[in-house]
């Protein structure tokens, strides 16, 4: 999304990110960016606080019409419902490594297959 702004604002169309990928936003240098500290995929918050989204989605808009200057980022002043989610996060369950693996392989050749199909 952030390659996506740029170009849209290279055409004239002002953009605003949502986002909780700090490092990857920064480092592609957006025009302008809400960080919202929640797991990723949860940009405006959880998805049972329409209140929370709401707030964010106004911080946005606000920064949309009033960033002074190339490169703004406002933090939004929330925290994830679940303190401990980091801990969690993307932690892979070792009885369920050798079954992920196997759903992958079968993901990657459905892939390759295709291909091979259509000459890709």
């Amino acid at each position: 999304m952030s390659l996506v702004a740029r170009t849209l604002e290279a055409a004239g169309l002002p953009t605003v990110i949502i986002g909780s990928a700090l490092d990857i936003v920064e480092h592609c240098g957006v025009p302008r960016f809400v960080f919202t500290d929640f797991p990723l995929g949860n940009p405006c918050g959880p998805p049972d606080r329409r209140d929370v989204q709401r707030a964010v989605v106004e911080l946005a808009l606000g920064l949309l019409s009033g960033a002074e200057k190339p490169r703004t980022m406002v933090r939004a002043p929330f925290d994830w419902h679940d303190p401990e989610w980091r801990g969690r996060y993307g932690r892979l369950d070792p009885a369920e490594r050798e079954r992920l693996r196997q759903l992958g392989d079968q993901r990657r050749a459905r892939v390759a297959d295709r291909k091979s199909r259509y000459g890709m």
